[in-house]
């Protein structure tokens, strides 16, 4: 249950309309946060801010433009003359329209660009324009969300896992540079696997083999399920919270498993 633990907090979320995005701005309200939902125009994410009440608003914001990134800060500012939390949501796989060669040999220039100019791009502007607002308290909290994909190869994914790998690095960057600044500005990477979201949809389908299906994407993971974005959301209030003050430049991963070594079948318990 909500505690209040971001109570007086002011937050913005980019990508927060649907998936993990959205479920950070629920779990953020439900702590006592004003929440600024962000994504690009005509998504839902209007409607799902006008459905969390009083401490949630929604602006257009795409990341890709600095000069969004100049007006959502400076309307924060202008509203609540404070930022406390950024959370760099926003991302794409570059199979949004369909599939696409993405692996080293055959990606485009410009699909592989597109993928780091939303991945990459978005959360250097995010943090450089989060920094500057965070600056009028000298504290705050930059969550960047990375991926399990940052941390290894993926040859049929190569701009978004390298996209994801430095997201992984600027996020260290940011830390040390705040630290630097004697800021009290934490900045901290999550490294989600495989989180049930809508993108997931189209390849689990509506078909009475659904189970079968989502057992198979996962079935190199220990804890043999998907994650729920519920549980990255748990992941974002943590950091975004005063309980760990002395966390920066940390990486948490959320994989259910895959990366503490080779992938086991759990044994049977013998009754």
């Amino acid at each position: 249950m909500a505690s209040g633990r971001l109570k007086d907090k002011v937050a913005v979320v980019t990508g927060a309309a649907r998936g993990i995005g959205a479920a950070v701005a629920r779990a953020f309200v439900a702590e006592g946060a004003t929440t600024l939902l962000t994504d690009l125009a005509g998504s839902d994410g209007a409607a799902l801010a006008r459905s969390l009440g009083g401490l949630a608003d929604f602006g257009v914001l795409d990341v890709r433009r600095e000069d969004d990134w100049a007006a959502t800060m400076g309307l924060v500012l202008e509203r609540h003359g404070r930022l406390d939390v950024l959370v760099n949501n926003a991302g794409i796989t570059g199979f949004e329209d369909g599939l696409v060669p993405h692996d080293p040999e055959n990606a485009s220039l410009a699909d592989w660009r597109a993928v780091h100019e939303t991945n990459l791009d978005g959360v250097f502007l995010g943090c450089k324009h989060a920094i500057r607002a965070m600056r009028a308290t000298g504290t705050g909290s930059i969550i960047n969300i990375s991926s399990r994909s940052g941390l290894v190869g993926i040859p049929a994914a190569a701009a978004y896992a390298s996209s994801k790998a430095a997201v992984r690095n600027h996020t260290r960057s940011v830390a040390l540079h705040c630290a630097g600044q004697g800021l009290a500005i934490r900045c901290n990477s999550i490294h989600p696997a495989a989180i049930l979201t809508p993108m997931w949809e189209p390849m689990l389908g509506n078909g009475p083999d659904r189970e079968a299906r989502m057992a198979a994407l996962v079935s190199d993971t220990p804890l043999r399920r998907f994650g729920l974005p519920e549980e990255v959301a748990a992941l974002c209030v943590m950091l975004a919270s005063d309980e760990v003050a002395y966390m920066t430049g940390a990486e948490l991963t959320l994989d259910g498993g895959l990366l503490a070594g080779s992938a086991v079948a759990p044994k049977a318990v013998e009754s």
